[in-house]
């Protein structure tokens, strides 16, 4: 359940009096939820019983938690009990606290993360049964919910239709859902096939079962060799004999043109989805419509609007898009050669169609993917952090692992950093290669549709000389994305001890460097920016230490502590501590040069002079 725990409409039911301290202690976690018990207990809201209770306001809670034996937890539910789809959650805590068990509505009513919740609230165990949840597999049924994709059946349309003789829709498509999850779980052979990237997909390609084998063309499937077919994709696919689903990411920009006063307005709105079926693209995946403005108060835009988010373009606009099918009649009476292939591709930002225009009798339609949504080449750039491999983010761990090229910056970030790669992956240094040698190598994975990690030291934003590349990467047009990293000055603050800032004494934090062979704006001079006497960072200065001393002496005093840091969090990490006045003599004794940041400012090591405010809330404990 993506749904935040701590805000859902929740009903503590206080079945054991032994119970109370966990059920005050939870309101405290749950603070929308109100404690409910038969007894007459401050804070509570009294009630007759916990099953008359219960059956009359089953409907009425997103949550029940019940406090007591998990027998009068069952019998209290039991009436009430209908559909996982649609009851509340339910979980039971034993009455000391101990245990936290799901009850009902596992991982769909959001029980089962509920219950972990509750447990490491009271620091119970968590009880959990489902299936999925045990074995770490994806919960089919929660996918869309979690990634906003709309489930359908993957039948063909004669299946549909005797299905259609005994079920309702949502009917087939539980029984499908539940028969796909049963193969699932029991590490059934799984096709999946993503024919669209998102943040879905991404997690789904990251987390990859080992009974699951991805494609990303329906074609590339042997269907014979599978048991269950999963599908990501905007499209309708029609599969014969074996149990499948489809999720439906709303993906799909659709662009129409009007006649006058087009009518009747529902069968429009009907051949305008009609259209889109026959192309094999389900209605499910719509994200927006959009058409020329002149057509804002037509009767079929005004319908559209009450489902769909619909935009609109003047004719000036829809004439910049290079579309393949200009019509000199709509050039005639609109003003611009078309409409909904233009409007269309203006929407997805993408320039090419997966439904050229179709026309009606009054109207016509043309769609495109979400350019977001192709999928197609993607440079990832990764903050590496400091150096310490167990100091990249999550995040930029995992992209190193599904890069097909890891594009790593040479000496200032470890090799061990990349061993992480996939089998297959190609890894390159890129110390040896000028700008232009490094962009034909991502360029050349890119055109194959490949995923890359440009793999940057520290932090990419400071001095990580990404602007070159992302001026490159905008010229061509390419998707890339950047996950930050840790800087090398905050490993600095780590190694010291040291927060940077000190209440009503340092506020600031200044990440400069000094003056070498390239110019300082005047502006920033050091000793410039000394004048604040903040904690300073100083990046790429080494080699130039007499001459940072000199500027910072002009307004920092001697005495100013100082600390020269080597390799920051790499195994030959070292630190020298002084006072600024020694700041020369330190570099050079110990040969300083490359990869070493000089802090400076009483900030480091400082351990005097905890604000009013601060030692007021502490003193108590200090008090012997």
């Amino acid at each position: 359940m993506k749904t935040e725990t701590s805000h859902i409409k929740t009903a503590i039911m206080l079945v054991s009096e032994t119970g109370m301290a966990s059920a005050r202690l939870l309101l405290k976690e749950f603070p929308e939820a109100e404690i409910f018990t038969p007894r007459y207990e401050s804070g509570c809201t009294h009630i007759e019983s916990t099953g008359s209770f219960t059956v009359k306001n089953f409907n009425r809670y997103d949550a029940f938690i019940f406090i007591g034996a998990l027998g009068i937890c069952v019998r209290s539910i039991a009436p009430c009990v209908k559909d996982k789809y649609t009851d509340p959650a339910v979980i039971c805590v034993d009455s000391i606290g101990k245990h936290a068990i799901s009850v009902l509505s596992g991982h769909i009513g959001g029980a089962n993360e509920l219950t972990e919740a509750v447990a490491g609230a009271l620091g119970a165990e968590p009880v959990i049964t489902t299936q999925s949840d045990l074995t770490g597999l994806w919960a089919l049924d929660k996918l869309p919910q979690r990634f906003g994709w709309s489930p359908t059946i993957c039948v063909s349309p004669s299946t549909h239709l005797l299905a259609g003789l005994t079920q309702t829709p949502d009917d087939q498509m539980k029984a499908c859902m539940n028969e796909a999850i049963s193969l699932f779980v029991t590490g059934q052979p799984t096709a999946l096939l993503l024919e669209i990237r998102d943040k879905g997909t991404d997690w789904m390609e990251a987390n990859l079962p080992p009974h699951v084998e991805v494609f990303y063309q329906m074609k590339d499937i042997k269907l014979s060799r599978f048991k269950l077919v999963l599908i990501v994709s905007p499209r309708i696919h029609y599969i014969k004999d074996i149990p499948s689903i489809c999720y439906v990411p709303r993906v799909v920009h659709v662009g129409i043109g009007l006649a006058r006063q087009a009518s009747p307005t529902r069968k429009v709105v009907k051949g305008i989805i009609e259209k889109l079926e026959e192309y094999n693209i389900s209605p499910q995946s719509i994200i927006t419509i959009s058409t020329i403005n002149v057509k804002r108060d037509e009767p079929v835009v005004k319908s559209l609007q009450k489902e769909y988010e619909v935009f609109f373009y003047t004719a000036e606009e829809l004439t910049t898009m290079d579309v393949p099918h200009p019509s000199k009649t709509v050039m005639k009476h609109m003003g611009t050669p078309s409409v909904s292939e233009a409007a269309a591709l203006l929407s997805s930002g993408n320039s090419q169609l997966i439904m050229p225009k179709r026309k009606g009798e009054n109207y016509t339609v043309a769609a495109t993917l979400d350019i977001c949504a192709q999928r197609r080449g993607h440079i990832e750039i990764v903050g590496a952090g400091p150096g310490d491999p167990d100091l990249i983010s999550v995040r930029g761990r995992a992209m190193l692992e599904k890069a097909d090229l890891i594009l790593y910056a040479g000496s200032l970030v470890p090799r061990e950093l990349t061993l992480c790669a996939k089998p297959g992956a190609t890894v390159r240094s890129s110390a040896s290669m000028d700008l232009e040698e490094q962009f034909a190598l991502m360029k050349e994975f890119y055109d194959q549709g490949k995923f890359i990690v440009r793999l940057h030291t520290g932090d990419p934003c400071i001095y990580g000389a990404i602007q070159e590349q992302m001026n490159y990467f905008d010229r061509y047009g390419m998707s890339y994305h950047i996950t930050p990293g840790i800087s090398s000055f905050q490993a600095a603050a780590a190694a010291l001890k040291s927060q940077f800032t000190i209440p009503e004494k340092v506020q600031s934090i200044i990440l400069t460097r000094g003056e070498g062979r390239t110019p300082m704006p005047e502006r920033e001079k050091l000793h410039l920016m000394a004048r604040s006497q903040s904690t300073m960072c100083i990046f790429l200065s080494a080699s130039i230490a007499e001459q940072v001393q000199a500027e910072l002496l002009q307004e920092y005093p001697e005495t100013t502590p100082v600390a020269v840091c080597y390799h920051l969090t790499w195994p030959d990490e070292r630190i020298f501590r002084g006072e600024l006045k020694d700041l020369a003599r330190i570099v050079k004794e110990n040969n300083l040069t490359l990869t070493t940041m000089i802090v400076v400012g009483e900030a480091i090591g400082n351990r005097k002079g905890l604000s009013r405010l601060y030692a007021h809330e502490f003193k108590h404990l200090f008090r012997k």
